[in-house]
């Protein structure tokens, strides 16, 4: 195996370490860091040194974290829910972001794979479909793997506001149910301190 192959290989590990399994929204997610990452000619940020905007909740996310070293802890990962399979990486040190959005039209469409889809969220899959599902799924992963990265999304350099470094708070106990709770996430009612998840109760 060619030397840069064998590193991609070993990045992609990391992801599908962390995420857990093999699918299409994994694939999708690393392939669109490693553009992002290339673009801004950055590596892993071990700090805050970037932030990613994610703008949806799906596997994608995962491989996004992993390699750009942007976590939800670190409060450089942002989640916008827009359902879009569209990421975006900003570089403190620049000021420059760059976003990509996958192409509608860059994975062959798969009118059986997507009924075999259907039938597992319904849970209507006999054992044959389901193994079949897998299968198709693991290939798909595994086409996007193998594609040029740049050939499969629309990338852009477009112009962000960057969210202000995660900053430390204190935190004090709700007067409703005790629980340490962050000072700036505190709401004051009736003269109490409560937390959100009490305010929420008693509104």
């Amino acid at each position: 195996m060619a030397p840069e192959k064998t590193a991609v290989s070993a990045r992609f590990s990391k992801c599908l370490d962390f995420h857990g399994h093999l699918c299409p929204g994994l694939a999708i997610g690393f392939q669109a860091a490693r553009i992002l990452l290339n673009r801004l000619d950055a590596c892993r940020a071990p700090d805050e040194e970037l932030i990613a905007f994610v703008e949806n909740d799906a596997c994608g996310a995962d491989a996004i974290q992993v390699m750009t070293g942007c976590t939800f802890g670190k409060g450089n990962f942002v989640f916008r829910d827009y359902g879009k399979h569209a990421f975006t990486l900003a570089s403190r040190k620049t000021g420059r972001a760059v976003r990509v959005c996958l192409k509608p039209d860059a994975l062959e469409p798969d009118p059986d794979y997507l009924s075999l889809f259907e039938k597992i969220q319904k849970d209507q899959a006999s054992p044959e479909e389901k193994e079949r599902f897998w299968s198709r799924h693991r290939k798909r992963a595994e086409i996007i793997l193998e594609s040029d990265a740049e050939s499969l999304f629309n990338t852009d350099e477009v112009g962000i506001d960057l969210p202000p470094k995660a900053s430390i708070t204190s935190s004090e106990p709700c007067d409703v149910c005790a629980e340490s709770t962050k000072i700036d996430r505190l709401r004051e009612i009736d003269g109490k301190r409560v937390c959100i998840s009490c305010a929420r109760t008693d509104s």
